[in-house]
């Protein structure tokens, strides 16, 4: 079952994988998360001012480079600036600073991860794979890995750099 925007708020609680959920992209146009059905994915908040931007962006880079094509590896990137004000700039600014870092997974559009404006498959996310001290999110750069039927098996801190998730996703392919 798919839910539309308006009623995925709701049903963030008994939705069992992500491809039930519909986002917006960078572009401000509708994705049906059902479209990764098959592929096992990183769903990542991302910032562009972050101290850590610069090495999760050339990992997670490396990471669709080497496993995109050959496992099928998808990541979906959503920018928010939740996070001391390190995302401000509106969806052509986001893409301008990213130019330089030749980004060639999925970017969506900014989002809330935390809070009542949380995006539902955010919400989701949390509900699905809580954190250690509570089910927010932390900071800038969470991973969670989502299996191959749109289930989130891992949840992984800003902390964890992305080629450190390889033996995990291994496990999912």
């Amino acid at each position: 079952m798919c839910f539309d925007n308006q009623t995925e708020t709701a049903h963030y609680k008994t939705a069992t994988s992500i491809h039930e959920f519909t986002v917006k992209n960078i572009k401000g146009e509708d994705v049906k998360l059902d479209k990764y059905k098959g592929h096992v994915c990183i769903i990542v908040n991302v910032a562009s001012h972050c101290g850590l931007t610069a090495k999760n962006y050339q990992q997670l880079n490396e990471m669709y480079d080497k496993y995109a094509e050959d496992k099928g590896l998808r990541i979906l990137a959503f920018p928010c600036n939740q996070f001391a004000g390190q995302e401000p700039g509106n969806p052509e600014e986001i893409v301008c600073s990213l130019a330089d870092r030749r980004v060639k997974f999925d970017l969506f559009e900014k989002i809330n991860v935390n809070g009542k404006n949380a995006s539902p498959l955010w919400k989701f996310l949390k509900h699905k794979q809580g954190g250690t001290l509570g089910s927010f999110v932390k900071w800038n750069f969470t991973k969670f890995i989502i299996d191959k039927d749109g289930v989130p098996v891992e949840r992984h801190g800003p902390n964890v750099d992305p080629l450190d998730l390889v033996e995990s996703l291994n496990k999912y392919w």
